[in-house]
């Protein structure tokens, strides 16, 4: 998650949705009073290797708390902190109004079968895996982070939702709106752990599709996403 007062943007960090790479990319552009999450230590140090900000910033200063975040800070004995995968509502929560209302905010969603099995091949980097049917229909398939991050009352409150099917393009109009004067540069991240590259609908049975339609449904009538 980055909010920057630099480029005065917010992105907001999903799920399997190259959002790691495209956080990485962003740093590049900002500045020393940004607000960079940190990701993983292998990621932070590719950040650090291509010479782009890391991790800063991302504690939550105290005016922004509520007496619930004061209580729960004494209890947990450490301040609260903007993390890897914050949604809007808890950043809309702990930023000034008019930083919300003015920066620009968009994450990016993905055709949620295709999430699914990149989440599988992801949490069962090595042979042997479990039959990814037993993966579908366990609770740990459920609770991928998208929907609930960029959605109030299940209703979207960013600028805009790309789509990771058309990247490529995303990552052009994410630049012109950002003024980058270039075009983003996506590194590797998080990658190489999944070797069978057919499609989802050659991996999934239909079972496994009508499960994912169904914890899934409000991405797929928002998007519009097809089998």
């Amino acid at each position: 998650m980055i909010i920057s007062h630099k480029n005065k943007f917010i992105f907001i960090k999903t799920e399997k949705t190259a959002g790691t790479s495209i956080e990485i990319a962003l740093s590049k552009y900002c500045g020393p009073e940004d607000i960079i999450t940190p990701i993983s230590p292998e990621d932070e140090i590719k950040r650090k290797h291509l010479g782009y900000r890391r991790a800063q910033n991302y504690s939550i200063p105290f005016a922004c708390y509520s007496k619930r975040d004061f209580w729960q800070a004494m209890r947990q004995g450490k301040r609260l902190s903007f993390f890897n995968h914050a949604g809007a509502a808890y950043i809309r929560k702990h930023i000034d109004k008019n930083i919300w209302d003015s920066y620009y905010k968009f994450c990016v969603e993905r055709n949620p079968w295709d999430k699914v099995v990149s989440w599988y091949y992801w949490r069962y980097k090595t042979e042997p895996r479990p039959p990814i049917t037993d993966f579908v229909h366990s609770k740990e398939a459920n609770i991928i982070k998208g929907f609930n991050l960029y959605t109030s009352s299940s209703e979207i409150v960013v600028d805009k939702v790309f789509l990771f099917e058309k990247l490529d393009q995303a990552m052009k109009e994410i630049s012109h709106q950002l003024g980058l004067g270039e075009v983003l540069s996506l590194p590797k991240a998080k990658s190489g752990f999944r070797k069978d590259k057919r499609s989802y609908r050659d991996i999934l049975s239909d079972k496994d599709r009508e499960k994912i339609g169904k914890v899934y449904a409000r991405e797929i009538a928002y998007f519009d996403y097809r089998w």
